[in-house]
């Protein structure tokens, strides 16, 4: 039994996918410990054991959610997952994967007419920024979060979060765009727009004189051009950026969500999920608890791994049982790696004793069905 489960209460997640007041569970924390996986499986036992229409969104590139709920493809608009086992229950799943341009396109053709998202859509910088620009990936996991959450079509919704470097940047995405849309240098790049249409250029340098030339320099004479365009176009969409990052913030410290750290046995994971758990405390939100994955355990816990290694010497110095002996090495090799997972695991538990956490045990495979999901469903729902 790793520390997680003996120095910190259990998580049952039953309980919380079972509760109608929990609408948004967030499974965030470092890349390739297991997030899509366990959000996946989570949504698929929130549809079948307990009767709730659920959507998961995943922003995994590789697809391997399509893949495993037996579709062909997702894309930005939620898909019914078909042959599950809600007969029962009569719940619903839904899947999609986050299309960043087409959620960024979708948030310009709420708040602006036609004629200004045409133009808009046809500017060079934000054909750059709605693709590739850092922040936007999880700026608009937020977003379409919001979208999801306002339409009101589900019970319950699972995200999966970018595969970021940092697991904070999901958090720190719509400040960090509304500071940018927001800076001192796009406000000044937007004064033509405001001053009666003088163009870019004349207005720039009869205010600011050599700091033209230099901008001008540095970054090209149409990149500025574009630059410029790009952000008198948005000008009436800057407080519409601020107030939704604002709004799904909040929704985000709400009781109706659960935020899940999920992590493996490794030193970068489990630090990487005690930083989130300092952030939503410091934030307020709620941390539901820790999924605690690829956890190895021996077949006989109560033999050491001294003793194994020892008895297999003994063995081997008889002769005669070579197989016997080799089974024992195998079985301390695994002892001790048990163990050291034991010691990375306690890094989180001993810092924060009061999150429950629960440990699955690592699969002799990766999850490609279904039948794999609720494999894995019902690993984390134990308790």
């Amino acid at each position: 039994m790793v520390p997680s489960e003996d120095a910190a209460p259990p998580l049952d997640l039953d309980q919380i996918l079972a509760d109608p007041g929990v609408r948004i569970v967030v499974c965030c924390g470092a890349g390739g410990v297991g997030k899509t996986t366990t959000a996946a499986a989570l949504a698929l036992r929130a549809a079948e054991r307990h009767g709730r229409r659920t959507v998961v969104l995943t922003i995994d590139p590789a697809r391997r959610l399509a893949q495993s709920l037996g579709l062909t493809e997702l894309d930005n608009t939620p898909r019914q997952v078909k042959g599950i086992d809600v007969e029962d229950s009569g719940g619903q799943l839904h899947a999609m994967m986050l299309d960043m341009k087409r959620t960024f396109d979708d948030v310009v053709l709420q708040h602006t007419d036609p004629a200004k998202a045409a133009e808009i859509f046809s500017n060079p910088f934000y054909q750059a920024m709605s693709s590739t620009f850092a922040g936007t990936q999880e700026y608009m996991a937020m977003e379409k979060l919001g979208q999801l959450h306002a339409r009101g079509e589900w019970d319950l919704i699972v995200v999966d979060t970018p595969p970021s470097r940092s697991a904070l940047d999901f958090l720190d995405a719509p400040a960090r765009l509304s500071r940018f849309l927001d800076g001192r240098m796009l406000r000044l790049l937007l004064a033509p727009a405001r001053s009666g249409g003088r163009s870019m250029f004349s207005f720039v340098t009869a205010s600011f004189g050599m700091f033209s030339k230099v901008v001008q320099k540095v970054l090209g004479a149409q990149l500025l051009t574009d630059l410029s365009g790009f952000v008198a176009a948005l000008d009436s969409m800057f407080g519409g950026f601020r107030q939704r990052a604002e709004q799904t913030y909040r929704i985000l410290q709400a009781r109706e969500t659960a935020f899940l750290l999920v992590a493996a046995p490794e030193p970068d994971a489990v630090r990487e999920a005690a930083y989130f758990a300092g952030r939503l405390r410091s934030e307020r939100m709620p941390l539901a608890g820790l999924v605690l994955n690829r956890v190895h355990r021996p077949a006989v816990p109560d033999l050491s791994a001294a003793d194994s290694l020892a008895a297999a010497e003994r063995l081997a110095g008889a002769g005669g049982h070579e197989s016997t002996a080799e089974v024992l090495r195998a079985h301390a090799a695994l002892a001790e790696q048990a163990a050291r997972e034991q010691r990375v695991a306690a890094r989180f538990t001993e810092a924060f004793p009061e999150v429950p956490a629960v440990s699955v045990t690592a699969q002799p495979a990766d999850v490609h069905d279904v039948d794999g999901l609720r494999t894995i469903g019902e690993a984390i729902s134990r308790r």
